[in-house]
């Protein structure tokens, strides 16, 4: 009898920005929870990819990661199925970045849109800035990963970590590494309340998963809706209602439809629909709310699971780097 083939892996990662909302909800992590029971799942906090960015905070840094490992957990994350962990600490992803950096031409990297955006608003242009999809190669082939979740706007930077792998392969003689396939989702794109961008803390226009039924009833009763609509006795178009999007997140289908057609014959105000669909984010996040709160009272079991998803993390990146090493032609330790 031939043994089963062996799971396909895939690899993630989320920085640790603060406490998730419903855009990261419902763009990556509902998504995540299904592909743990799918496939071998490394989902990583992205602490050193923070670097790029500027940030300050650096007091709240640690308890930001704690947080992002907490709601990763009440979202239905199960570290004994995925390997949960932290970035940094698994100091060989910043070992194969520098190798990387050897075979990837910096022209390709001054290709990136990002890089291009991002340049244009610093005075002084870090080298990580130029580098960092470096590490997100690093962060991929490390552990041999097979499938990369992204959306469309992720293709470009999974498309060069394709391109290390060729130019790493044919530059050593080597098939050791394979190049990484995306797996596109058909994860939603969930617009903030302001109507006109995607959910985003820098822009102020999202909802906690953890926030109380009173929070997210006062963040949605001023939210953008259907701007054609003036009173309630104006017809509305669910169609481009920012509310009504929501309400295909968290309302059953019968009232998917009930909110529709009450739009368009004008027989609820906006402030009816926003109600309902408060209540209905209200019940759907409780369980979500209930097992963050217990895990916040419970930091040793928080350490537990980043402590035995880095050990296996690292056991996994030592034995790629090991190999690397050989195909490289560098000494091994003597030690």
């Amino acid at each position: 009898m031939s043994s089963p083939a062996p799971a396909r892996r895939v690899l993630s990662g989320m920085r640790p920005t603060g406490r998730l909302h419903l855009g990261n909800y419902h763009g990556a992590l509902r998504n995540w929870v299904e592909l743990q029971y799918q496939y071998e799942c490394y989902f990583f906090v992205a602490d050193w990819h923070m670097l790029t960015t500027g940030y300050e905070d650096t007091a709240r840094l640690q308890e930001h990661v704690r947080d992002v490992l907490i709601d990763w957990l009440a979202a239905g994350l199960n570290p004994g199925v995925a390997t949960l962990f932290v970035q940094s600490h698994v100091p060989e992803h910043a070992e194969l970045t520098w190798l990387l950096n050897a075979v990837t031409p910096v022209g390709e990297l001054e290709r990136m849109t990002q890089y291009k955006d991002k340049s244009q608003k610093v005075e002084s242009v870090p080298a990580g800035l130029l580098n960092y999809p470096i590490l997100m190669a690093a962060d991929i082939l490390l552990y041999r990963a097979d499938l990369v979740p992204v959306g469309e706007d992720q293709i470009q930077h999974l498309e060069l970590s394709r391109e290390i792998v060729r130019h790493f392969n044919h530059r050593f003689g080597t098939r050791f590494f394979a190049e990484p396939q995306p797996l596109l989702t058909a994860a939603s794109r969930i617009m903030g309340l302001d109507g006109q961008a995607k959910m985003s803390k820098s822009l102020g226009n999202t909802i906690g998963v953890l926030e109380s039924p009173e929070a997210i009833w006062e963040k949605l009763r001023p939210a953008m809706t259907d701007p054609a609509r003036k009173t309630r006795k104006d017809p509305g178009n669910p169609d481009i209602c920012n509310i009504y999007q929501l309400h295909k997140q968290f309302s059953t289908p019968e009232q998917v439809q009930m909110v529709a057609e009450q739009c368009r014959g004008a027989g609820w105000g906006c402030l009816d629909c926003k109600r309902v669909l408060a209540d209905n984010m209200a019940a759907a996040l409780a369980p979500v709310r209930e097992r963050a709160a217990a895990l916040k009272a419970n930091p040793s079991r928080v350490h537990e699971v980043l402590a035995a998803g880095a050990r296996k993390a690292r056991a996994e990146a030592r034995r790629t780097l090991d190999d690397v090493s050989r195909i490289m032609g560098f000494l091994p330790p003597a030690i």
